[in-house]
């Protein structure tokens, strides 16, 4: 087995590139700050020569360091990535995962399947080592926003293996990019799910998903792509369960949106609303929900506008199940209504929406509330669990 490491050697190469580009966006930030202030062009003036400069020899470093990169890469030696690299990688994807890919960076994470952290070969899933013992039930886990698939892993329990050992499921979990377009991450995943089926080893009998919070907006998004390509995996497709999905959106997305149209609005803060346009397009899908391209593609992301999505239904066919979570220790607690789970509102995670269009509509019996919970403790918690086990044993 290759040898753990905390940090690769594409990573310094990454992480380098990252740090030229931030120079020449903090002086990109600094010259417009000081243009408005002394409210004068800077043409070809001392300043302009200095803030010019600083560019060069920053975007200068940052390609040169792309070019050892792109040269070195097949002389490094393989090593196994830690936990903790994965998950710091994770969240730097989740933030700017979109710029990483557009700027080519190595530290940009691809679309898996995985299995035990490893990546599955979906064209030779009959090698035993893949796949040992593989049974006809597929179970795929969709973690969320800035997670990785080793997250599952929380608090010492893990929701595909306990549903493995309980209902012998095979557990397979998808590793993506959370900072990209859901759409984009909804079109992959469809065809990663797509072709898992057609070189399953044995027979397949069943498949569910399990997806938490932005996971379920891309698995949302990979059934309505995956129906309208004819995909035959939707036809097996049996159960979808939603852990803390913002199937409405997310108010700190909102609020952020908000923030950051005030802060264009006036000269002397307009530079620094160019920070919060920094933020991925993974996290500005979140305002409303975004499932398609057509939610986004014609309009500018950053700017304020009201919820323009195309209603998209859940896939017809499959039992879909939701779970919210609440800080609040009872129905009436107004942490109930005001935060949810810190994160998701209640209505939003069980699909409601005052505009009929939008509601999910999901029968009561298929939506369960856990109190005194946040957003991540739906991973581990035994009675959440218990709630899964009992959903997907139904037939």
């Amino acid at each position: 087995m290759a040898p753990q490491n905390h940090i690769h050697p594409a990573d310094i190469f990454g992480l380098g590139r990252l740090g030229a580009e931030a120079t020449v966006a903090l002086t990109d930030l600094t010259e417009a700050l000081h243009t408005t202030i002394v409210r004068a062009p800077m043409g070809m003036s001392i300043a302009g020569l200095v803030y010019d400069s600083i560019r060069g020899i920053a975007q200068l470093i940052g390609n040169g360091l792309n070019m050892s990169a792109t040269m070195m890469h097949p002389l490094l030696p393989a090593r196994q990535s830690s936990p903790e690299r994965e998950r710091v990688i994770a969240a730097l994807n989740g933030v700017i995962g979109d710029y990483l890919v557009a700027s080519h960076n190595p530290l940009a994470i691809p679309m898996q399947l995985r299995r035990d952290t490893q990546a599955l070969e979906l064209h030779n899933l009959a090698a035993a080592e893949q796949l040992p013992q593989a049974s006809g039930k597929i179970l795929v886990l969709v973690h969320g926003l800035c997670l990785a698939d080793r997250h599952w892993q929380w608090q010492g329990h893990n929701h595909g293996t306990q549903l493995a050992v309980d209902l012998g499921y095979t557990p397979v979990y998808l590793n993506y990019n959370t900072g990209l377009h859901i759409s984009t991450n909804g079109q992959a995943f469809a065809e990663q799910l797509d072709m898992l089926l057609r070189h399953w080893p044995v027979p397949v009998e069943e498949l569910a998903i399990v997806a938490h919070s932005m996971g379920g907006l891309v698995t949302r998004s990979a059934c309505s792509y995956g129906a309208a390509a004819g995909h035959e995996w939707l036809n097996q497709l049996r159960a979808l369960v939603f852990l803390c999905t913002p199937h409405q959106g997310a108010p700190l997305e909102q609020i952020g949106n908000w923030v950051n149209v005030q802060l264009e609005a006036n000269p002397y803060t307009a530079a620094f609303a160019r920070v919060g346009k920094l933020r991925s397009a993974g996290i500005t899908d979140l305002r409303y929900g975004n499932l398609r391209d057509e939610d986004w593609a014609m309009h500018d992301r950053f700017a304020h506008a009201d919820d323009q999505r195309q209603p998209i239904p859940l896939p017809s066919g499959v039992r879909c199940y939701a779970i919210g979570a609440t800080l609040g220790n009872a129905p009436d607690d107004v942490r109930d209504q005001l935060l949810g789970d810190g994160l998701v509102p209640l209505p939003s995670a069980l699909g409601k929406h005052p505009k009929a269009c939008y509601a999910l509509d999901m029968p009561t019996e298929h939506q369960w509330v856990g109190y005194a919970l946040n957003h991540l403790d739906v991973l581990a918690r035994q009675d959440v669990y218990a709630q899964l086990r009992t959903w997907l044993s139904l037939r």
